[in-house]
């Protein structure tokens, strides 16, 4: 089969405008029909990236127009052609995530869903991209990013041709322009590389380097201990480092992902800051996504269907999971200590028990309703959704605990990802494309570790009562208590409600059950006075601080263009974190809790 032929070439990047070309050999004659994703896989939303397309149209092998028309949302049909059909198109990117596509004069950035389109019948056919440099003198010193194989002739980082097996494997290596800091290490013979891009002071490469190879080698030891063989031969880390900024998106040999530039470690510090810890944590999840769903996948996934929603009640185990091992990964591999982890596994709780939407919507179903939920969240999403990232991480905390528990520490949930990789993900791209079905997913976890973990999936999974984490954890030594303690003072009182960041006091959501909601406020009334004195979004805490739980006040609120007057009696303090304790002793607790922590 011919290979599909694409070019892009940042045109006008003060316009934020890429130009595409694509070429096809042999178009169906009856007339060819072109596609473009409508959702990116890893982000569960419909996102419409054909409403980024500004110009389209067709031509001959004689530069001829031929006609081309819309037939839907995102697809065109050419009109009958014997001869090859080449497609101009250009692209509007002016989003700054990690999810579509950016451009300007500093950095262009790209993810295939975005910019190319499919060609239809022809999903199999081996594609070729030519990815051109833009014209102009500050362009000089730009550089291309992508764990894209190169083809023959251009240069690793260099402008020029890459190679794709297929459209899927086309869409699933985004791509980093620009100038970029370059960092590599080896992570058991795997060749790992870092794209720093963005305005960044005093990086310290090197220590990004020792600090994500324990954390890649830590991962490729747990899925594959005997060979200790990664899943790529070559993985690309891509960081956009922004003023306020947060996120990532995984692939199959690489992530894109955008930070705090002042989470980025700094030469000469050798502390680890909260925001560095971050950063490190984001990093372990994505590279954990190369393995849990990424190659071991759910059966909804394989393959995608990039036209539609793609419904799976799964998500709880790919993404929760995931976000149980990203962090449990830094432990393991030294990167924090036990005390630190306790302490993220304490705000993981917090938010997880804040929500009255945890006693509503189970994680299951969480996962299926990530496209109108989950990644729609409004107002009230606190009050009706529970995140398959949170409480999926402490599902997974559950499961795991439980199985080491019933197997006195020889079975863990270690034993059911190494299963889940070696019946699923090992050899998904070599012929053998096949995810899990959910009624699979039980049996597996009974097959892998021989515990009897019915009841935990029964109310953990598919139910709504709180995980019983205080039994669980009990073998281990621990306990966990409410921090209703700030710097050594008692907590404000609680008024129940999320306010919007800015000079007005906006609140952003109402908890049920609240002071506020009892008292009849909503979110999006602006609150301008609590007894008499003038409150902002800044001040709020300071006047909430002066009073004790129980205490009644009169709040003045807008909502719309309406003053209201509220009677407000304040709740306890809320409870935003739980604090972790080990009790002391070398015991079995301890020798168990060293073993889980330890790997």
């Amino acid at each position: 089969m011919n290979a599909i032929r694409y070019t892009i070439v940042p045109k006008n990047p003060a316009a934020h405008l890429f130009e595409v070309t694509l070429t096809v050999a042999q178009p169906d004659p009856s007339g060819q029909r072109f596609v473009l994703p409508v959702w990116i896989p890893g982000s569960y939303m419909i996102r419409e990236f054909a409403r980024n397309i500004v110009t389209l149209q067709a031509f001959n092998a004689a530069g001829r127009k031929l006609a081309i028309d819309k037939t839907d949302k995102h697809a065109w049909q050419c009109a009958p052609h014997d001869g090859p059909i080449t497609l101009r198109y250009e692209v509007y990117g002016w989003d700054l995530s990690v999810r579509a596509a950016h451009l300007d004069d500093t950095i262009g950035f790209f993810n295939g869903t975005s910019v190319f389109l499919a060609v239809e019948g022809q999903a199999d056919a081996p594609c070729i991209v030519d990815i051109q440099k833009p014209v102009g003198k500050q362009y000089a010193n730009w550089r291309v990013a992508t764990a894209l194989p190169e083809a023959r002739g251009t240069k690793r980082y260099g402008f020029g041709a890459y190679e794709a097996l297929n459209y899927d494997a086309l869409i699933d290596h985004p791509v980093t322009l620009g100038e970029f800091a370059l960092g590599s290490f080896d992570a058991y013979g795997a060749k790992h590389d870092i794209v720093i891009s963005g305005r960044v002071t005093g990086l310290d490469m090197h220590r990004l380097e020792t600090d994500l190879k324990r954390v890649c080698e830590s991962q490729i030891a747990l899925f594959e201990p005997r060979t200790k063989k990664a899943p790529v031969d070559r993985y690309v880390f891509m960081t956009v480092a922004v003023a306020d900024g947060y996120g990532g998106l995984e692939h199959r040999a690489s992530t894109a992902l955008i930070c705090n530039r002042a989470d980025l470690p700094v030469a000469g510090r050798p502390d680890v800051t909260d925001g560095y810890r971050t950063y490190l944590g984001l990093c372990s999840h994505e590279y954990f996504h190369t393995w849990n769903v990424k190659r071991i996948k759910p059966a909804a996934f394989a393959p995608y269907d990039l036209s539609q929603e793609n419904y799976t009640s799964l998500l709880w185990l790919f993404e929760g999971f995931t976000s149980y091992y990203d962090d449990l990964m830094l432990v393991r591999s030294g990167l924090i200590s036990a005390n630190e982890y306790f302490s993220l596994l304490g705000k993981t709780l917090g938010g997880v028990l804040r929500g009255s939407g945890r006693l509503k919507q189970t994680v299951a179903e969480s996962s299926f309703d990530a496209w109108v939920k989950y990644y729609r969240q409004d107002e009230n999403a606190a009050n009706a959704i529970v995140s398959y990232y949170q409480k999926g991480s402490l599902v997974a905390l559950a499961f795991d605990l439980s199985i080491r528990a019933q197997t006195e520490g020889k079975k863990s949930l270690d034993d059911v990802m190494r299963l889940l990789w070696q019946r699923y993900g090992r050899d998904f791209y070599h012929g053998k494309a096949r995810g899990i079905e959910e009624s699979e997913v039980e049996a597996l976890f009974a097959e892998a570790t021989g515990a009897d973990l019915k009841k935990l999936f029964r109310e953990g999974v598919h139910g709504t009562r709180d995980l019983p984490l205080d039994t669980l954890f009990e073998p281990f030594g621990i306990t966990f208590a409410p921090d209703v303690a700030t710097n050594g003072t008692a907590a404000k009182p609680s008024l129940g409600a999320r306010v919007r960041n800015g000079a007005d006091c906006v609140l952003a959501a109402v908890h049920e059950n609240s002071a506020a909601q009892k008292a009849g406020l909503s979110a999006g009334d602006v609150l301008v006075a609590i007894d008499g004195l003038r409150v902002t979004g800044s001040n709020l805490d300071t006047l909430l601080s002066r009073y004790l739980p129980g205490a009644k006040l009169e709040v003045h609120a807008f909502r719309r263009d309406e003053l209201r007057v509220a009677q407000v009696k304040l709740d306890s303090p809320e409870i935003s974190r739980y604090v972790l304790s080990t009790a002391d002793g070398r015991g079995p607790s301890r020798q168990w809790r060293e073993r889980w922590l330890k790997g």
